[in-house]
């Protein structure tokens, strides 16, 4: 019994492991873990056979016992055909011993089903200590053959039922206990994996320096093109910081440089807020004019954004070994 509940202490750990690991794997995308919950229950196998070796080779060597049993009913079960499970309840009459009522399960061919009724009489054989293990013997020598012929055998009383041993509450107790602490083993090991806070995703920087003159221009110098994804809206807003963009009469944007001319100070001459034109829509402008204006293979380009009326106008200028061109927004 001790060695049983160990049986299923440990039986709950693997499968509590097992299970856990291979779901924990997927979950933070580790493959060896989930080889590990894949593998774990196989080790187990292998080791459970190689430990119940020594048992299987006393048995063997131990003589079964043989003895007349009769039918007390009979159900046929699973498939219509081939072999099929009948579940036999029987009155076993061992040689010498008392009477009792046993239930097993023989696979039989359909075709000889017919063959089985209710009172007749058979010869089972099974290990002395496990009489639950009995199985039908279905080639008789003539002295059993006699035997079952001549067999007259009272119905044992169901009370003597043999059946095997419940493994009790014990067990299951100690196999959810053993499937719980595997699993907590698992989360343990790979809490910081599984629980650890995500880092917030934040767009690099982009590290910029911003030079103001006193003639009333200013310079934006930036590490990466200001062709990319809102790198042009954030020069714009870094220069904002520093100075004053409300009052700008030209724009220059060139690859990695915005430039800033100002309004003189009262100076009649159109201006505009260097933060309310569509900067977002010069990339797009940009790479349209490299790709209709035909100057070879465009090297420099160059957007200036002037107030024009009541609006704002860009106009890009490509450069390349042909020479260069311009093309305005909306042209």
């Amino acid at each position: 019994m001790p060695l049983a509940l160990a049986r299923g202490f440990l039986t709950g750990i693997i499968t509590g492991t097992t299970l856990c690991a291979f779901v924990v794997g997927i979950v933070i995308e580790y493959v060896p873990l989930m080889i590990t919950g894949v593998g774990l229950p196989i080790a187990y196998g292998v080791l459970l056979y190689l430990a119940g070796a020594p048992r299987r080779a006393r048995e063997a060597r131990i003589a079964p016992v043989i003895a007349l049993a009769k039918i007390e009913s009979l159900r046929a079960g699973g498939t219509e055909t081939g072999d099929i499970p009948v579940y036999f309840d029987l009155t076993v009459a061992p040689e010498g011993s008392a009477t009792y009522r046993l239930k097993i399960t023989h696979g039989i061919n359909l075709v000889d089903l017919p063959d089985y009724h209710a009172g007749d009489v058979l010869v089972v054989r099974y290990p002395p200590d496990r009489p639950w293990k009995a199985e039908v013997v279905e080639r008789l020598s003539p002295e059993w053959e006699r035997r079952v012929a001549e067999a007259v055998i009272e119905s044992a009383p169901e009370s003597s039922l043999v059946q095997e041993p419940a493994e009790g509450c014990a067990f299951g107790a100690l196999a959810v206990l053993g499937f719980v602490l595997g699993a907590a083993l698992v989360l343990y090991l790979f809490r910081a994996e599984l629980f650890a806070p995500e880092e917030p995703v934040r767009a690099e920087e982009t590290q910029s320096s911003t030079t103001t003159s006193s003639s009333g221009s200013a310079t934006v110098n930036v590490d990466r093109s200001l062709l990319g994804e809102g790198e042009l809206r954030r020069a714009i807003d870094s220069l904002a910081l520093a100075t004053d963009v409300s009052q700008v009469i030209t724009a220059v944007v060139e690859d990695r440089r915005l430039t800033v001319v100002f309004a003189p100070t009262g100076a009649q001459v159109p201006r505009f807020d260097l933060r309310e034109p569509a900067v977002d829509r010069v990339p797009a402008l940009v790479e349209r004019a490299k790709a209709t204006i035909h100057v070879g293979d465009p090297k420099t380009w160059q957007v200036t954004i002037i107030p024009f009326g009541t609006a704002v106008s860009s106009r890009v200028i490509v450069t390349g070994p042909d020479g260069s061109g311009s093309l305005a927004d909306g042209g």
